[in-house]
C-alpha cells in the first residue's frame, strides 16, 4: 500500500467513490419513501403490522453491522479489504431487493412471513455491502480537507441518486406495470438493482486503498468493540446519526402520506422530495468549503438548529399553500445536505483518534456505527410513524379523520423538529476539534516509519490524552 497515505486523490477516484452511492440510494430511498406505502396500499398488510415488521428487521439487521464490520476488517485480497465487496455483494442484493417488493400468491400469515423473510435478507445484503464501502472513504486518504471533499461528492452523487428514484419510480411502477401495480414494483425494483450493480462496478475498478492498520495489530475482535465503547467521539456519533435519522425518516416517509390525505395531490409527492434532494446535493457540493472555515462540530450544530426550526415552521402552513412547502422542503435540504458528508468525515476522523490513542485500527467497524444507528433510527421512526396512525385510526385508501390527518401534520413538522433539537444538544459533548485533528495527524504520521507497540489504554478519561509522543 502506498506509504503516503495524505497523497492528494484524483478526480477521477474522487467521483468514482462517490457514484457507488447515488446506487445505494436506488435501493435507500426506496425503502425509506416507499416501502412502507408499498406494504399497506399494494402488498396487502396493515399499517401496524408494516411498522412492527420493519422495526423487527431493522432492530435485528443493525446488530449485524458490527459483525459484518468485524469480517471486513480482517478481510485480505490483492484488492484490498473492503472494495472487493462491492463486487461479491451485488447480485445477492439485487435480487433479495426484487424478491422484497414482490408480492406472493399467500395469505395472512403466510404472506406476512414472506415480508419478514424477503427484507431481513434484503437488509443483511445491504449491510454486507455498504459497510466496507463506508470504510473506504477513511482509507482512501489520511487528509481530512480530502475526505470532507470525498464524502461531499458521494453525498452528491447520493442525493442525485434520491432525485432520480423519487421522481422517476412512481412513473416506472405505472409504466412497467400497465395497470398491475405488484408487478410494477417488482420490475421497477430490478431496473434500479441492475442500475446499482454497474455504479458498484465503476467504484470497484477506480478507487484505491492506501492506509493499513498497524502491521503488529492482533486481529481481537472484542478488543475492537472496547476500543469504540471508550471511543468518546465515536459515541457521541453514533447516538447523533440515530436522531438525524429519526429526524429525515420522520418526515421522508410521511410525506407520501401527507400529499395524499392531506394536501390531497399525490402527484406532487415526487416532485416535492426531488426538491429536497436537490437542494440537499446543492448542500453537500457546499460542505467541503464550509469547513473549510468552519469547525465541523460547529457547523453540525447551526445545521440542526436550523433544521429543528424549519420543521416547526412547517407545522403553521396551511394546506392550499403548496408553493409554501416546496420553499421550506429547499431550505431543510439546504441544511441536511452538509450533514451526510460531514458525519462520515468525522467518523474517519474517529478511526484515527482510536488508532493514536490506542495503537488499533478498526477502520470497518468504525463506520458500521454508522449504519448501525441510522438502521436503528429508521426503526425507530417508523415505529413512531407506525404507533401514531394506530392510535389515530389511519384507514388505507380512505378520507382520513381529524385525528389521523393532525397525526400526519405533526410527524411532518414539530416531532422531528424536536428531535432535530436533540441532535443540538448531543453534538455538544463532540471533542474533537481541528486543533486536536492537527495533533492526532502529525503524530500518526510520525509513527509510521518506526510502528510503536500496540497502548491498550484503560477508560477514556474526562478530557482527551495528551498527544502521543512522536516515535
Amino acid at each position: 500500500m502506498n506509504k503516503h497515505p495524505s497523497t492528494r486523490l484524483s478526480w477521477r477516484e474522487k467521483i468514482s467513490y462517490g457514484i457507488a452511492d447515488m446506487g445505494f440510494n436506488f435501493y435507500w430511498t426506496n425503502v425509506a419513501t416507499f416501502l412502507l406505502i408499498f406494504y399497506t396500499d399494494v402488498f396487502g398488510i396493515s399499517a401496524a403490522a408494516a411498522a412492527s415488521m420493519m422495526f423487527a428487521i431493522k432492530l435485528i439487521n443493525a446488530f449485524t453491522d458490527p459483525m459484518i464490520g468485524a469480517v471486513a476488517d480482517r478481510t485480505t485480497t490483492r484488492y484490498g479489504k473492503f472494495r472487493p465487496y462491492l463486487v461479491w455483494v451485488a447480485v445477492p442484493l439485487g435480487c433479495a431487493a426484487v424478491l422484497t417488493y414482490t408480492t406472493p400468491d399467500l395469505e395472512g400469515d403466510a404472506r406476512l412471513a414472506w415480508a419478514y423473510g424477503t427484507y431481513l435478507l434484503m437488509m443483511v445484503c445491504y449491510t454486507a455491502i455498504n459497510i466496507p464501502y463506508n470504510a473506504l472513504s477513511g482509507v482512501m486518504s489520511a487528509d481530512p480537507q480530502e475526505r470532507s471533499t470525498i464524502n461531499g461528492l458521494r453525498f452528491i452523487c447520493a442525493f442525485g441518486g434520491s432525485m432520480l428514484v423519487t421522481a422517476a419510480t412512481p412513473a416506472m411502477v405505472k409504466a412497467f406495470g400497465n395497470g398491475n401495480d405488484e408487478r410494477g414494483w417488482q420490475l421497477t425494483m430490478a431496473a434500479w438493482a441492475v442500475a446499482a450493480g454497474v455504479m458498484f462496478l465503476i467504484t470497484f475498478f477506480n478507487t484505491r486503498e492506501r492506509i493499513a492498520p498497524p502491521p503488529q495489530q492482533q486481529t481481537n475482535v472484542m478488543q475492537d468493540v472496547k476500543d469504540l465503547s471508550r471511543n468518546g467521539p465515536w459515541v457521541v456519533l453514533f447516538f447523533l446519526a440515530l436522531i438525524i435519522m429519526v429526524t429525515i425518516t420522520l418526515r421522508t416517509t410521511t410525506a407520501a402520506y401527507y400529499f395524499k390525505y392531506v394536501v390531497g395531490q399525490p402527484e406532487l409527492m415526487g416532485t416535492f422530495v426531488s426538491v429536497y434532494m436537490f437542494a440537499a446535493a446543492v448542500g453537500a457540493a457546499l460542505s467541503p468549503l464550509m469547513t473549510r472555515f468552519v469547525d465541523k462540530k460547529k457547523l453540525m450544530i447551526i445545521l440542526m438548529s436550523a433544521t429543528a426550526v424549519l420543521s416547526a415552521v412547517y407545522f403553521f402552513v396551511p394546506k392550499d399553500q403548496v408553493w409554501l412547502m416546496f420553499v421550506l422542503q429547499a431550505c431543510l435540504g439546504l441544511v441536511l445536505g452538509p450533514k451526510s458528508p460531514l458525519a462520515f468525515s468525522m467518523y474517519a476522523d474517529t478511526a484515527d483518534y482510536n488508532e493514536w490513542r490506542t495503537g488499533r485500527r478498526a477502520t470497518a467497524m468504525t463506520f458500521a456505527a454508522a449504519t448501525f444507528s441510522q438502521k436503528l433510527g429508521t426503526a425507530l421512526a417508523v415505529a413512531v410513524i407506525g404507533a401514531l396512525f394506530t392510535a389515530l385510526g389511519y384507514v388505507p385508501n380512505a378520507a382520513q379523520s381529524p385525528d389521523s390527518t393532525a397525526g400526519i401534520v405533526w410527524l411532518m413538522s414539530l416531532i422531528p423538529a424536536a428531535f432535530a433539537l436533540l441532535a443540538v444538544g448531543v453534538m455538544c459533548c463532540y471533542r474533537l476539534d481541528a486543533a486536536t485533528l492537527r495533533t492526532i495527524q502529525s503524530d500518526l504520521a510520525a509513527r509510521k516509519p518506526a510502528e510503536p507497540e500496540i497502548r491498550n489504554s484503560g477508560d477514556e478519561p474526562d478530557a482527551l490524552p495528551d498527544p502521543a509522543p512522536v516515535r
